[in-house]
């Protein structure tokens, strides 16, 4: 920080300069391309989705290849510019997100614009400058739309942002590229973990471990679910929470009385503190480790399987699950997990001291990598913010006017 500071106050002691988004850049709108068109050809491309949820900062190699044919009906996106998409159908995409061509050239196809800055911005100070909070809170007021959201390319082309001389740009980039590299490994390092917990619970690897016998599920022990509780049942607040598939793994916004819940758990299946619930619809697989909390579960999409700790660990259980070794069921549209594939499903069963040594393992990864208050995720947090609070600071500076 010394540095830039240093910097601003031998270049640019009074302020620096503003100026309108579309007075330094060269606009163009992309065209055509479906996602039929992928696949289809040798041609480079980038179609607008994949800018959500494909690429970040920079773009660096490109995924999508079309057929030649295509290209007279796309727009030609040469190196250096920044690819924003202008359409979005949910709000968790951050509609207008930059990112920084480093290929030579690409087609770029429709929803999505291509700035190609000229030779007074830098073009990735101009990434993380648009993708700010300075930035951001200007281009939402040119968004609109509910169910399909758009940005309005002209408006956000009339937006001023800051230019500051070249050489503080740089050093503003070499700063938070810095932080986003650090980021970025945090985040691998939980890829990581997810391959070691895969190869560890290897059949290959569980040989080692002094062998194992294949079981199916329905071997293993019965397959469970709470009694049936019907829409009239339940209210928006109460005393016990209802956990339909959408809200399992989450917050219920359904509940129950205590008394019918006494009463459910008393007559019918119930599951015992450390059984594993998994979904078996919508996201198929979801487990969660009950914690004996009073709660209650919508019946055929939360199951559990009812087996003997003498014979295998819940929590082995648990882990081997993330392998999703599970085939689903197509029905129409819907994807869905029935009790009779469920007891199909083998698993390798190793010794019971195996599988504690392997569940102790596996649980210092899983803090290390998930526990919100610890290890990793804490880390990566920490750092996003540290981040965000030095872009925002970096990216602030006084209108010289």
């Amino acid at each position: 920080m010394n540095k830039i500071e240093n910097l601003i106050n031998k270049l640019c002691p009074n302020g620096v300069e503003f100026k309108k988004l579309g007075e330094v850049c060269e606009f163009k709108r992309g065209k055509g391309l479906k996602k039929e068109d992928k696949g289809t050809g040798e041609i480079p491309a980038i179609l607008y989705g994949e800018l959500y949820t494909t690429y970040r900062n920079y773009i660096n190699n490109v995924v999508t290849k079309i057929d030649e044919k295509l290209c007279k009906s796309s727009t030609l996106v040469k190196e250096n510019s920044l690819l924003l998409p202008i359409s979005s159908t949910t709000k968790e995409a951050q509609i207008g997100k930059a990112s920084v061509l480093k290929v030579k050239e690409i087609y770029l196809g429709s929803d999505a614009i291509a700035l190609t800055p000229s030779n007074i911005i830098s073009s990735d100070y101009l990434m993380y400058l648009l993708n700010s909070y300075f930035f951001e809170r200007k281009k939402m007021k040119n968004v609109s739309g509910t169910t399909i959201r758009h940005l309005n390319v002209s408006g956000i082309l009339e937006i001023s942002i800051p230019i500051p001389p070249l050489e503080i740009q740089n050093e503003i980039v070499k700063i938070l590229d810095a932080f986003s590299e650090l980021t970025a490994e945090l985040t691998a390092r939980k890829k990581q973990y997810e391959y070691y917990r895969d190869k560890l619970l290897s059949f290959e690897n569980l040989d080692k471990w002094g062998g194992y016998e294949l079981m199916s599920l329905g071997e293993i022990g019965e397959i469970s679910m709470c009694k049936r509780i019907l829409k009239s049942e339940t209210s928006p607040c109460g005393e016990v929470p209802f956990y339909k598939i959408g809200t399992f793994g989450k917050k219920a916004d359904s509940y129950i009385s205590k008394d019918k819940f006494i009463e459910y758990k008393s007559k019918f299946s119930f599951p015992n503190k450390g059984d594993i619930l998994i979904s078996t619809s919508g996201t198929i697989g979801r487990c969660v480790v009950f914690d004996g909390n009073p709660a209650y579960f919508q019946d055929s999409n939360i199951v559990w399987i009812n087996n003997n700790e003498k014979i295998v660990l819940n929590k082995f259980l648990y882990y081997y699950y993330q392998l999703k070794p599970w085939n689903a069921t197509t029905g129409g549209t819907i994807q869905r997990l029935y009790n009779r594939d469920l007891k199909k499903v083998k698993i390798p069963i190793p010794p019971l001291k195996t599988q504690e040594k392997i569940v102790n393992i596996l649980d210092k990864f899983n803090t290390l990598t998930s526990d919100l208050t610890k290890g990793l995720p804490q880390e990566i947090d920490l750092r996003k913010k540290q981040y965000e609070y030095y872009r925002e600071k970096l990216l602030t500076f006084k209108d010289i006017k």
